[in-house]
């Protein structure tokens, strides 16, 4: 059995947990073990699963890997953390919040001889892979992506590019390499409102 540890229990974090303890028959997951769930607040037990601290996940010879589901700012430093204490990483998307730190943990991984994985979820989706199918072999002309949700806390989730940045890479994944032709960014505080405008072009123009 391959020993796990989820770090993070928002959304994706319990999803993970709730898959551990649970794995579809013969699947890959039946050879994972989780250990245990590491987060800032209190919770005891998950599912039977039960919350250990930091310092114990990093240290354990029977903890071979780490799913990590926090908040995107976070994500370089645990990962790091875990990589120096000789463990696998799964990472959500984004991995960094610059390309310069994500290129730095690729070759810590490769240096330690572990395996990093960012995981972008939707990719995997029906709906997406449905999309897929609609678009190929066609040439986009025009379009627009448009999507709503809740204003994150930026000291959290990095500035709103990296909230739609699981988004973008559907549109590179679609149609290619893009170039940003122009951004803006519209706040209205006292209606908790924000909205990032982004063009892009792709490599045909």
């Amino acid at each position: 059995m391959f020993g796990t540890v989820v770090i993070g229990v928002g959304i994706a974090g319990l999803a993970r947990i709730r898959d551990l303890m649970n794995p579809m028959p013969s699947s890959p997951s039946e050879h994972l073990k989780l250990f245990g769930f590491v987060s800032r607040r209190s919770f005891g037990n998950i599912d039977e699963a039960k919350q250990i601290s930091l310092e114990d996940a990093l240290r354990s010879k029977e903890i071979h890997a780490a799913f990590i589901s926090t908040e995107n700012r976070s994500h370089e430093e645990t990962i790091r953390m875990f990589l120096e204490a000789g463990k696998h990483v799964l990472v959500e998307y984004p991995m960094a919040l610059s390309a310069k730190a994500a290129h730095e943990l690729w070759e810590m991984a490769e240096q330690k001889g572990k395996v990093l994985h960012v995981e972008h979820i939707e990719l995997l989706t029906e709906e997406y892979k449905q999309l897929k199918k609609e678009v190929a072999g066609k040439d986009l002309v025009k379009g627009t992506l448009h999507f709503t949700g809740s204003v994150l806390d930026e000291n959290k989730s990095g500035f709103p590019a990296f909230s739609g940045i699981a988004r973008l890479t559907w549109l590179i994944d679609l149609f290619g390499d893009l170039t940003v032709t122009s951004a803006t960014r519209e706040k209205q505080k006292e209606k908790n409102y924000s909205r990032m405008t982004v063009h892009f072009q792709t490599a045909n123009k």
